[in-house]
């Protein structure tokens, strides 16, 4: 199985280098180079003590028709001085354009989350993407692939979980104006070696800007693990609110 999704990977890799690129009069332009950064801080004292930072940033490169692009999130939570929430996400990926509407990608992530059981897990993932929507109001992309993972329990005595995955994403975004978007992303990850295991995340965000640079934003993020760690739950939920900064 792993053998077979090595080669697909690899003949994925070797078509997207080997289509060109149609180069127009934006080749003289100077790269774009995108960031964002997203802050959050909440801290209570008296009669309850608790303390939440939400803090993340994506930093993009764009040259001739690749994609260059890093990110790195972190959610943390204490309660009463004891540590209650711990998500911390970091990856990058590359995007190739084969035609205006449909991409290859590969990407390869890291994340660790205490308090659903994962002491760590990475993943490199291959796959393509197509542009359904591409309208001035809303835009619409799919996103399909497979993946490898490594799987580290925080549990002692449970063995790593080494496993293959498919990928299957939607991500859509509606602009209200100029300064204001909502976007909603929905991710489907299987594991292709296990039915019974797989897992959905959803992450919907709502942006409004203040200034061309700042803006605030609202997101909430539903994970859903159908075969967790065990003793923990099948779902986290997490609000988070703060602000966004583009350059």
């Amino acid at each position: 199985m792993r053998q077979r999704v090595g080669m697909w990977c690899l003949m994925l890799v070797l078509v997207a280098a080997a289509v060109p690129t149609v180069a127009g009069a934006q080749d003289d332009a100077p790269p774009p180079v995108q960031f964002t950064g997203d802050l959050g801080f909440v801290n209570t004292a008296g009669n309850s003590e608790v303390t939440t930072l939400n803090l993340g940033e994506k930093l993009t490169y764009s040259t001739a028709g690749w994609v260059l692009g890093e990110f790195f999130n972190v959610i943390y939570g204490e309660t009463d001085g004891e540590e209650s929430t711990s998500l911390w996400k970091a990856g990058v990926r590359v995007d190739r354009e084969i035609t205006p509407r449909l991409g290859a990608f590969g990407l390869a992530g890291w994340e660790r989350n205490k308090f659903a059981g994962i002491s760590r897990r990475f993943e490199e993932a291959l796959g393509l993407a197509y542009k359904v929507l591409t309208g001035e109001k809303s835009l619409l992309d799919f996103e399909a692939g497979v993946s490898l993972n490594q799987q580290r329990s925080t549990l002692i005595g449970v063995a790593d979980d080494n496993f293959v995955a498919g990928r299957a994403a939607g991500m859509y975004r509606y602009n209200f104006s100029e300064s204001a978007f909502l976007t909603q992303l929905l991710e489907f990850l299987p594991n292709l070696e296990e039915s019974d295991d797989y897992r959905v995340n959803s992450e919907t965000a709502l942006v409004a800007a203040l200034s061309k640079q700042i803006a605030l934003k609202l997101g909430y993020v539903v994970r859903y693990d159908n075969l967790p760690e065990p003793g923990f739950k099948e779902t986290d939920r997490l609000f988070t609110s703060g602000i966004q900064v583009n350059f």
